[in-house]
């Protein structure tokens, strides 16, 4: 086999045998075959998607392209979630110890940034000292003792995943339907789980705009699962504005501490809510969605969620005064503010300009090799339906760099449409797929 022709194949429409998409992910994986030739095949797989057993195949050869856990001897039911990322999605960080903290294990590896939408390995580095990376020994012994992990891949977990991963990013390739499922259950899968909730964004501000596009998706990694074993349950939520209020690193860590106080923004709140809520189903935590939403919101109000993610800070070298103090997160040089350029009511505000201005400022990162800065960002104060005054501030600028903030300031302006009647208000959830 050689990778010119087996590229070239899939360029003009042809199909991938499950042998040659073994070979391809195993010299890719050790570097026979080179990062532009994987990059024109993912070029070729965005044209032309996958058939169902190219598919399996390529998740199955990505899965087993290095060591998967064996988290056997880990007592107790284990649960992950993993969203398809969006702008200011941030519901991981308060979820996953809302959930332990309610009993159910939850083994997190979790990606970094890709093009506009943020990455939940970037948000939590922000928190002083705070590491993600870990062998499966740790990774194991923290599970059992704590309930959960918040995890990088290891060079030695679904390595093949870990290059893709980072190459789709730098070669517009991030959008490809066949490459988005196989990247996240093969990562999930390694896991060695018991259940899996998908978070699936749509709108402007997500890989996928459309619901139906949205749709295949899901039932394409729900039905990766089965064929593995594992029960996984789809839900598409809305991106076309920013979830929460914040976008950007440390501040999204900052609003990740409200929800764990009870004090988060409501539609931020909600997912969280809603999402906890399947994967203690999941888990049989509890019978049905009253208790388990109960059981969350318990977790809440008597502080044990917010302990839960001190403990895991610390356990993993971070600051947990963090917690207490959120201002001994990373903090901006500079802030300014954008003001409204008419009164009325906010009938957009677009995720995607949004979350293109926080790539700019150095939020995200424009090619594989760039640093984050984790102390800018963007907040939200003007969303749809919301009644503003002109020259009242809409969003407010977290910045650093001059050069920077001109062409997120020029996005910015841009991204608010002010009219004169209130819009429909869209659901927190817009289907629920198993």
């Amino acid at each position: 086999m050689d990778a010119i022709t087996l590229i070239e194949r899939k360029r003009d429409g042809g199909g991938l045998s499950a042998e040659e998409i073994g070979w391809l992910i195993s010299r890719y994986t050790d570097g026979f075959v080179t990062d532009y030739q994987m990059a024109a095949m993912a070029m070729a797989i965005y044209f032309n998607g996958m058939t169902t057993g190219e598919l399996t195949a390529w998740t199955e050869a990505m899965l087993h392209s290095g060591e998967v856990l064996d988290l056997s001897g880990v007592s107790g039911v284990k649960i992950d979630k993993h969203s398809t990322g969006g702008v200011g999605d941030k519901v991981s960080i308060p979820l996953v110890p809302m959930v332990a903290a309610a009993g159910v294990r939850v083994p997190m590896i979790s990606g970094r940034g890709l093009g506009h939408t943020g990455g939940t390995l970037d948000k939590l580095e922000s928190i002083p000292g705070f590491t993600t990376a870990f062998d499966p020994r740790r990774f194991a012994v923290q599970l059992e003792k704590i309930g959960l992990v918040f995890a990088g891949q290891s060079k030695s977990l679904v390595p093949a995943d870990r290059k893709l991963y980072a190459l789709r990013d730098a070669s517009g390739t991030v959008e490809s339907n066949s490459l988005i499922a196989s990247s996240i259950m093969s990562k999930k899968l390694a896991e060695d789980l018991d259940g899996l909730v998908l978070d699936v964004k749509v709108g402007r501000g997500a890989f996928m705009h459309e619901i139906t596009r949205a749709r295949r998706l899901a039932r394409t990694m729900v039905d990766l699962g089965a064929a593995h074993k594992v029960p996984v349950v789809a839900l598409l939520t809305p991106m076309d504005q920013p979830l929460g209020r914040e976008v950007g690193n440390a501040s999204e860590i900052a609003e990740s501490l409200q929800v764990l106080r009870g004090e988060g923004p409501d539609d931020l709140t909600e997912i969280t809510l809603r999402i906890g809520t399947v994967m203690l189903l999941l888990g049989g935590i509890t019978k049905d969605r009253t208790s388990a939403r109960a059981l969350l919101e318990r977790v809440i109000s008597d502080g044990r969620a917010l302990e839960k993610f001190a403990e895991v800070i610390e356990a993993q070298g971070g600051h947990p005064r963090v917690v207490e103090q959120p201002e001994l997160l990373p903090q901006p040089a500079n802030r300014t503010h954008i003001p409204s350029p008419r009164s009325g009511i906010v009938s957009q505000c677009d995720a995607l300009a949004i979350g293109l201005a926080a790539l700019r400022l150095g939020a995200g990162r424009e090619r594989k090799e760039d640093a984050i800065d984790p102390a800018v960002g963007i907040t939200v104060l003007a969303k749809v339906g919301d009644v503003v005054e002109a020259g009242e501030p809409i969003a407010m600028i977290s910045w650093n760099d001059a050069d920077r903030l001109e062409a997120a300031t020029r996005l910015l302006e841009t991204a608010w449409e002010i009219g004169d009647e209130t819009p429909r208000a869209t659901p927190i959830v817009l289907e629920e797929i198993r």
